[in-house]
């Protein structure tokens, strides 16, 4: 007997493999648990402020920022039915009215201190 696998667009891999490592990160590093839910995105706009306040450069915290911003694209995926779509190595949300959401790009300005990935996820799943 095989285990049932949810059939996801090829374009979700990478960015649910971030999300999944951002996920595992935060529980064993900082001792903060995310569960993919829209309130613990406030917590990764906290951790996101936290870093940006010690000053690293950019080059330091990429992958942690793209691992950000998959685990709230995730988050959206998960409440709203949306899909992952990539095209030149960039990934997007497309939510099922048919927007498109950048959480990647969106954990980048966090970083610069003009975003907020539960904002995102608030205006992403609220009804048009």
């Amino acid at each position: 007997m095989t285990a049932r696998q949810d059939a996801r667009p090829h374009a979700a891999a990478k960015p649910v493999r971030w999300a999944a490592d951002a996920v595992a990160t935060m529980r064993e590093g900082a001792r903060v648990r995310l569960d993919y839910s829209a309130q613990s995105l406030w917590r990764v706009d906290r951790m996101i402020e936290e870093i940006r306040r010690e000053g690293p450069p950019y080059a330091a915290v990429e992958s942690v920022l793209r691992g950000f911003g998959a685990y709230a694209g995730e988050v959206i995926v998960r409440q709203t039915g949306a899909e992952w779509w990539a095209t030149g190595g960039e990934h997007w949300v497309r939510t099922p009215d048919g927007r498109l959401w950048d959480p990647v790009e969106e954990a980048r300005r966090c970083y610069g201190g003009h975003g907020s990935l539960r904002l995102l996820c608030r205006d992403a799943t609220a009804s048009r």
